[in-house]
């Protein structure tokens, strides 16, 4: 179905809303740009010299682990001044309410910066992994980790100046699995360019996305594959998709719903308690 103008009709949205039992939010880097955390996507995007595609894959930890690590060590580090802005905790507050009522609410984010989990968010998930897990490259353990700085040897590193020189740690001083005897390096659990996504997850956001009423797609562009899929998707059976972004995107004419504007803006009145909720 291709909807000429989407329907920025509040009213219409606010209706099909009050009705849902299982509503999927699809969330991408536009919630968390409004929380100042910066995506390293399109022009102004780099980290010295490079932008995210240049550290962020198998091959750059492969040749320099090093450089890598002190790109996420900076990253995390920037996460820590961070916090979730009206927008996370709309999605959090809401989840929390519709749970009382026997409705559910899932998040499925392309985001790492665990913003929605600081918002209160229970039902996550985080199809490109986080920046405070980290995984064996040895024995493959994924763990939590919010140690700052994560390994003593990158205290006071990652610099985003392009003047700054290269660390040069050598990989035993790198971050190392904990694990009994194990002492592998550890790299971020998270899926860098050229990677796929984990089978476990995809299959449970399949699932989600098999029984979604209601489908919310939330500063994303719907580029990135293959999280562009997922709303499609929803829309092509039938079920209405309104998506809350900046600007239009190529999936915008496939939903229902369009809000333009910054979604710390736009989603909380879509969000709020609709007037025939039965709060206990």
């Amino acid at each position: 179905v291709r909807f000429s103008s989407p329907h920025v009709d509040m009213a219409d949205f606010r209706e099909v809303f009050a009705k849902a039992k299982h509503i999927a939010i699809i969330t991408g880097a536009g919630v968390s740009a409004e929380s100042g955390v910066p995506t390293f996507r399109g022009a102004g995007g780099f980290w010295r010299k490079w932008q995210a595609q240049e550290l962020a894959s198998p091959g750059a930890f492969a040749r320099n682990p090093s450089r890598v690590w002190e790109f996420y060590h900076y990253r995390r580090e920037v996460m820590l001044s961070k916090h979730p802005n009206p927008a996370h905790i709309a999605i959090a507050e809401c989840e929390k309410r519709l749970s009382k009522q026997g409705r559910s609410v899932v998040v499925i984010t392309q985001n790492i910066d665990e913003l929605h989990r600081k918002a209160g968010t229970k039902h996550l998930l985080e199809i490109h992994g986080s920046l405070f897990k980290t995984r064996c490259t040895n024995c493959g353990n994924v763990a939590a980790n919010y140690k700052s700085p994560i390994c003593p040897a990158l205290a006071g590193k990652g610099a985003p100046d392009p003047e700054t020189e290269d660390a040069a740690i050598p990989v035993e001083d790198l971050p190392q699995c904990e694990e009994d005897g194990c002492n592998g390096l550890l790299r971020p659990h998270v899926v860098w360019f050229g990677e796929t996504l984990d089978p476990d997850i995809l299959t449970a956001v399949e699932k989600e996305l098999e029984i979604c009423d209601l489908c919310l797609v939330v500063g994303t562009s719907s580029v990135v594959y293959p999280a562009a899929m997922f709303a499609p998707q929803v829309s092509a059976r039938g079920v209405p998709v309104a998506e809350f972004n900046v600007e239009a995107t190529p999936a915008t004419d496939r939903f229902r719903f369009h809000f333009p504007g910054p979604c710390g803006t736009t989603l909380p009145p879509a969000l709020a308690r609709h007037e025939t909720e039965i709060i206990s």
